[in-house]
Order: C-alpha cells, then structure tokens, then sequence
C-alpha cells in the first residue's frame, strides 16, 4: 500500500483480503482516479480509485511538480486550499483532514499555503486563488454527492478550474511521484507549527462581501422589504456565509431551518444532499416557511456553489428548475446593466454564457436586446476560462449559468456562487414584490416577451460503464453502420451534433464548433418541431443524463400544447434511445 499511514484504511484492505473479496480489492487496487467536469471526486476509502489520505498525498505530489515546473514563481505565489464539511468514519477520511494533508506536502517542500482555518463555500477558494495572487488552489469537496464520496477540486492561477492540458498533464506528473516523499507528508500538524501556512479566512471573507454590494442594487428597498425568507445550509458550509451576504445587502439574515443548519457529514434530514432534487427534498424547508409564513425558500447545497429557490403562491409551492431560475436572474442582471449604462454603444462589450444543456432563453435575450450570447461545453470550468478570456479583451460578463442550478451573476469569481445568487434572488424578489410582482409571474412576462422556453432535464442510473458504451454505440449506428436516428417522438431530427466524436450535421464541414470531449459522451438533436434534445454522460456520477427544450417564439403562448409535445419528445428519447428496461437502467426516483 505504498506506505499507508492511515490504519482506518489499512484495515479496509485487510478485512476485504481476509474475506477473499477479490473483485472488490481488483476494482480498489487496480485503476486510479482520473480527472472529470469537477476535478477528481470518488467515495472515500480504501484504494487507488478511492479518496484517502494516500491518493490526495499522491495527487498534491504531482501538483505540486507540475505546478514548479510551469510557475518560476510557485515558491513565492503558493497555492490556496479550502474544504467542506464532509467526513467517513469507516476510513478517517474528513475533509479538513485531506485539506490539511494537501497543505502539508506543499509544506514541507517549503511553499506557502493559504489554508483556510474552517470550512468555506467552493466559491471562496477560486476567489482567494485570484485576490491573493496565487498559481492554484485546491477544494477539498465532493458538492452535492452521496456522503460516501469526496473530491479533490483544483483552479488554475486564473480562478478557473483547471482544463486541458493541464488535467491531463498534473495526472501524469501524479503518476511519476506515487511514492509519498517523506513522513512530513503524512503530517497533519505541521500546518499549525509551519511559518509558511496562513488563513486567508477573514480577508477573503471580508473581500468578498464588500465586493458582493457590486450585485446590490436596490439597497433602500432591501431594508424595509416585507418578504421572509427561508434558507437551508443542506447540512453543509452555507449557513454562516449567506447569513453575511443579506446583511451586507441590507436584509433582515433569512430563517435558518434548524434541523439542517449546523454541518453534518451524514446529512441526516434528507434522502441526498442535492438541493436539485426538488420538492422531494425541500420538505423541511417548505413546512418551515409555511410556519413562519415565509414565501420564499432558498436552498444552497453542501458546499454553497448551488442554490434551489421555491416560491409560495395561492395554489401552493412553486419550485423553479434552473433553467426557469436562469431566466429571471439573466433578466435581472440585464435590467440592472440597462438602468446603470446609458450608452448604447456599450451592449457591445456584454456578454452572458451558459452551458449547451442549458436552456437557451439568454441567446433569446441577446438576439433581441443586441448583447452577446455564448455556448460553452458543460461543466462551469468552461464558463470559467470563458469568461477569463472574455475579460483580457475588456468584455464584461453580467451572467452565466448551467441547467444544474450552477448560477453565476456579474463576474467576481469565475465559478457557479450559490451565496451571492442567493441574496440577487432576494434582492429581485423583494424589487418584483414591490411592484405587486412574484417571481413566477415575472417569468411568464419574460416568457411573454421573448418566447417561452420549456424545458425537462433529469437522468436514469446506470452503475455499468460497458451498457452506457453500448447504448451510445447504438445511437451512433442506428439504422445501419454510422446513422443517427432520423425520428424522434415522430418528429423529425434535422441535426445532430456529437461532441464525443466531434461531429456536427448542421455544420458545412460536419465538424463540431464545440471542442472536442472524447473521456465522456453527447449527442444532440435538433428536431423539426423546435425542440433541442441532449443525451450526456454525468462527469460525476453513473448517470445518464438528458435534457430537452422547446423554445418557442414570442408570443406563441399555448404552453399545453407546447408541454405535450416536449413531453413525446422526452418519453422517445428515453424510452427509444436508452431502452431503460432492456439496459437494467434506474429511472430517477423523485
């Protein structure tokens, strides 16, 4: 085991040995992790493909040669590392344990480390990355995953999380160094005796809220708003943070729902910590602001990069998708740019981005109001280098988002920020309710005004990587040996894009505009009757994932039949395509 100090995990491999569980040891031992959409992320314990105390000490190690190899300066700029709140018993693994084992490698080849004393929302460490001027930061997360799993998440110097080639070129330099160097790696304490550790907690802190009143721009209505409001932490780091931002906006702290307030690793109060879930695990919170008459529940997930938001009206909770979400707060940040700039010739240099899953009500906003719309792959390490280069050429992006309920308003922090999305839908709540508004209506208006956008986005389970190969083999020789379907739903598909092969119809050279992504699989349709309909592989987990859309054009507002036929569409594509009974698939449970 390569010197595995950590006895918890140690006795895992013993107890599978003397167990004869072969194909378990097999599976641990005998593949590593790779890097996905989200950095490294795995169940915690014992093993090679696991997260332990060995594979983040290997990993650091080959961070750390690739990073002095590529940064003359990395003994002096150092590397910025934060954690959440999740922890495993069965292997010893804790978030600040791994964080603190990350830092004790870097320490003892003597680079600074900004080492957050406590846990911190995910935005916090590409913040500190850019403030502080370092090469890199580290998070130690696994966001919204089971609470077996945690995750080793690295941003580059620019605040982005990290991209080709540097992903694939820090693998390679962690597979040259699996030797762990020394006894100091191993040394948790040796962040609280070494000099060259610091906690960037209270000036990034402070940084960052004083940088958050950039977004609040209705400070004198905030104060005497008559909205309650409810938040949930899921358990996680929110809490505090969120609690800060309304009070940097003026707002009386949202009501916490006690039984989720304070971190748990176990997650106990619900079935899992992903606040994307919906109704199903927003029931705490929904019944406390029923109590406390509250009509509006936000929801951040574990470690705050996410928000949920439900909405309460006459005929009961609405719960708003995130592309639903993405609509009013593009609206918001548009609407807000417009009443601050006054000339026109000034659109030309904004900018909203989103994923290509996503919904494509901005593209509908730029079209009509002359600003500029871009699609990027999914993953917000896309939206984030984006808006990197975007930014070197003087251009200014005012919005992004992913359909995962990853919001990102203005451009402070190149990553999706659940704490400051919260506190914007806040301060746009409190602003829409003065004008007799709720946010449900206004996104009918916005849909009014620039056609309605439907959409449906969920996923089936599937724990065997050969059936996903197979079933997208399928797709791509459908009819016969490289044909893609013709039909879906009976409608026709007039284009097909596929990104894992890089292929694109609708192209004059059939070549896909978007990059190239071969480690994971898409496949878009375009189909006649306006519908857009995606097929993808979750970078995170064994989940198929689809994703449809009818965008339909302003004033085109018989929202049934536009349901009904999104909903032919979506059934085919599933029933169809990914054959769940056939394939033993799991459909979503909700």
């Amino acid at each position: 085991l390569c010197g595995e100090h950590n006895h918890w995990t140690r006795a895992q491999v013993e107890s599978l040995i003397v167990a004869g569980r072969l194909d378990d040891l097999r599976s641990r031992l005998c593949s590593r992790m790779s890097f996905g959409t989200a950095g490294l992320r795995a169940p915690m314990g014992a093993g090679f493909n696991r997260i332990n105390d060995l594979t983040i000490i290997q990993s650091t190690q080959g961070l750390f040669s690739y990073l002095s190899r590529y940064f003359p300066d990395f003994s002096s700029r150092g590397l910025v590392v934060g954690f959440d709140t999740r922890g495993h018993e069965e292997s010893g693994c804790s978030s600040q344990r791994l964080a603190k084992l990350t830092a004790a490698v870097m320490l003892s080849r003597d680079v600074p480390v900004h080492l957050f004393s406590t846990f911190v929302p995910t935005p916090y460490v590409p913040y500190a990355v850019k403030k502080l001027g370092a090469t890199a930061g580290v998070m130690i997360t696994a966001s919204h995953n089971p609470k077996e799993d945690n995750g080793y998440k690295v941003y580059w110097c620019n605040g982005a999380q990290i991209a080709s080639p540097h992903d694939k070129e820090i693998l390679r330099s962690i597979e040259e160094q699996l030797e762990p160097w020394s006894a100091s790696c191993w040394e948790e304490e040796l962040v609280e005796k070494c000099s060259l550790r610091t906690d960037p907690l209270t000036q990034i802190n402070s940084c960052y809220m004083d940088e958050l009143t950039s977004l609040c721009f209705h400070r004198d209505l905030n104060s005497s708003c008559s909205l309650k409001f409810v938040h949930s932490s899921f358990h996680g780091v929110g809490h505090v943070f969120v609690q800060q931002a309304f009070q940097t906006f003026g707002f009386t702290p949202p009501i916490p729902v006690p039984e989720q307030k304070d971190p748990d690793p176990n997650f106990p109060s619900v079935r899992c910590p992903n606040p994307e879930e919906g109704e199903s695990v927003l029931e705490l919170s929904l019944l406390l602001a029923e109590r406390e008459n509250a009509q509006i529940v936000l929801a951040t997930d574990p470690d705050a990069d996410r928000l949920a938001v439900a909405e309460r009206s006459d005929s009961g909770w609405k719960v708003f998708t995130g592309n639903e979400l993405a609509a009013l707060l593009g609206w918001w940040m548009f609407f807000n740019w417009k009443e601050n700039n006054s000339n026109p010739g000034d659109i030309q240099g904004v900018y909203m981005l989103a994923t290509t899953v996503s919904s494509k009500i901005l593209k509908a906003f730029a079209r009509a109001e002359g600003f500029h719309f871009e699609e990027t792959l999914p993953g917000f390490k896309w939206i984030g280098n984006r808006i990197h280069e975007l930014s070197k050429t003087g251009n200014k992006v005012i919005f992004s988002f992913e359909e995962s309920i990853g919001f990102l308003c203005g451009s402070m922090v190149p990553e999706k920020d659940g704490v400051s999305s919260a506190v914007v839908v806040a301060e746009m709540a409190s602003y829409l309710h003065n004008k007799n508004l709720s946010l449900n209506q206004q996104l009918h208006n916005i849909y009014q005004t620039y056609g309605y956008h439907i959409s449906k986005t969920s996923y089936i389970v599937c724990n065997h990587p050969p059936t996903i190969q197979r079933i997208f083999s399928r797709i791509r020789n459908f009819d016969s040996e490289g044909s893609y379907p013709k039909t879906c739903g009976g409608a026709q598909i007039i284009h097909v894009r596929d990104v894992t092969t890089g292929y694109d119809s609708s192209q004059p050279d059939l070549r896909s505009v978007l990059p190239v992504s071969r480690s994971s699989q898409m496949i878009t349709f375009t189909l006649q009757n306006g519908v857009v309909a995606t097929l993808r592989t979750s970078g995170t987990e064994p989940k198929i994932k689809y994703y449809t859309e009818f965008c339909a054009a302003p004033g085109k507002s018989d929202v049934t039949t536009l349901e009904e036929e999104l909903k032919k569409v979506t059934t085919a594509l599933l029933d169809e395509f990914l054959e769940p009974e056939k394939n033993n698939l799991i459909r979503r449970f909700v």
